[in-house]
């Protein structure tokens, strides 16, 4: 009876529905579907990847399911459906990489208005391959947690914790009886560490932290336990100033109030220093928040920008020489004002550029680093080191 059915046509309607596999599927395994779907061994429907438009417009897919069952089938259709759902996502990470900055910034805590600087290196930070430390110093009600959350969210791998209840045990490794429960920082490798109220840690408790910003691991050496183990992150971190609010009107006055020893501030590759909003500022953004709609992130959105930044960094990205060599007359510049800054210019700033230029690219699927990419994070830097 299957012989028999092979001599058959197919009906207009189920060629048509094979029509709209041949893009995705490879000329042997299209013809396999179609011997499958004359047997009625198999049959076609419809699926789509569930993202809203407010982040792309969808597309419909056909997907295979089996009509009898059979192991063998059954894992075959299921192969070629995934094989086509694949094909489909990459069509989208296309297009939706031409739009990604502009709706990634959209998601972003969209109820704070402003602080575009800050949202855009928290950003940038999801792209990047390498680590890339940004912290945010500043008053309280600022938005500080917000953005931290938001990068929880989307991220392929992050962890989130609070300084004030986060000990050296919370950051690095414990053990329940014989079972080791990982930390903020091991659970995070390969992705972001998120740390609320950085300042509110204590002081015995950020060795194992500096340990994995500089080398990308912890360790544990209790008893007859003696641990390593991978904590590759990038930290996203908040903190208040000494006194919880900067007071005073210069940078003199602003650097005795930070409340980190150099070792640790020095750390970070990118530090923005965050005011609450003065009288005008605030009637400013009261304005601009009644006259914009909220954008809530939907579960299926956020599931595919978590998975458009992990095919992202399949992506390994290039520098022009001219470029690196804008970068050096760059930090040659900041060097030279460096007296205004509330963090000294060093070498790991100069990396905290490449890899954020690299992150910029990244997340537009290119694999060169263009001026543009520069331009915006020579302006990230100028804006959270030239204080106002």
């Amino acid at each position: 009876m299957s012989f028999v059915k092979l001599l058959f046509p197919l009906s207009g309607k189920k060629k048509k529905e094979l029509d709209k596999l041949k893009p995705y599927l490879e000329i042997n395994d299209f013809k396999k579907v179609n011997k499958l779907l004359k047997q009625g061994k198999i049959g076609l429907a419809s699926s789509s990847l569930k993202v809203s438009n407010k982040l792309i417009p969808d597309k419909q897919f056909p997907i295979i399911n089996t009509a009898i069952e059979d192991s063998d089938i059954t894992t075959l259709a299921q192969n070629w459906s995934d094989i086509v759902e694949q094909r489909v996502r990459e069509e989208k990470y296309e297009e939706f990489s031409l739009i990604a900055e502009q709706k990634l910034m959209e998601f972003i805590a969209p109820h704070l208005v402003g602080l575009e600087d800050v949202k855009e290196a928290a950003l940038l930070s999801l792209f990047s391959l390498d680590k890339i430390h940004v912290l945010l110093l500043g008053d309280p009600g600022t938005g500080k947690t917000d953005i931290l959350r938001a990068i929880d969210e989307v991220a392929p791998i992050s962890s989130f914790g609070l300084g004030s209840g986060t000990s050296s045990a919370g950051l690095t490794v414990t053990f329940k009886g014989n079972e080791l429960i990982k930390g903020l920082l091991p659970m995070a490798d390969n992705g972001i560490c998120c740390v609320d109220e950085l300042n509110l840690m204590r002081l015995r408790d950020r060795g194992s932290l500096l340990n994995a910003m500089e080398k990308g691991f912890v360790t544990y050496d209790k008893g007859n336990k003696h641990i390593k183990l991978d904590a590759r992150i990038s930290l996203l971190a908040t903190a208040n100033p000494k006194g919880d609010k900067f007071v005073g009107r210069t940078p003199d006055t602003w650097l005795k109030q930070i409340p980190f020893d150099p070792a640790l501030l020095s750390r970070f590759h990118l530090v923005f220093f965050l005011r609450r909003p003065g009288t005008k500022e605030f009637i400013n953004i009261a304005k601009k928040i009644v006259s914009e709609r909220t954008k809530n992130l939907d579960v299926n959105d956020a599931l595919f920008i978590r998975d458009y930044i992990v095919f992202s960094q399949m992506i390994d990205v290039g520098f022009d020489e001219k470029l690196k060599r804008q970068i050096v007359e760059f930090a040659t510049k900041l060097k030279k004002d460096e007296k205004k800054f509330l963090v000294e210019v060093s070498p790991r700033l100069v990396l905290g550029i490449m890899r954020l230029a690299k992150a910029s690219a990244r997340m537009e699927l290119r694999r060169i680093v263009e001026q543009k990419d520069l331009k915006k994070v020579f302006t990230l830097y100028e804006k959270s080191l030239y204080i106002k």
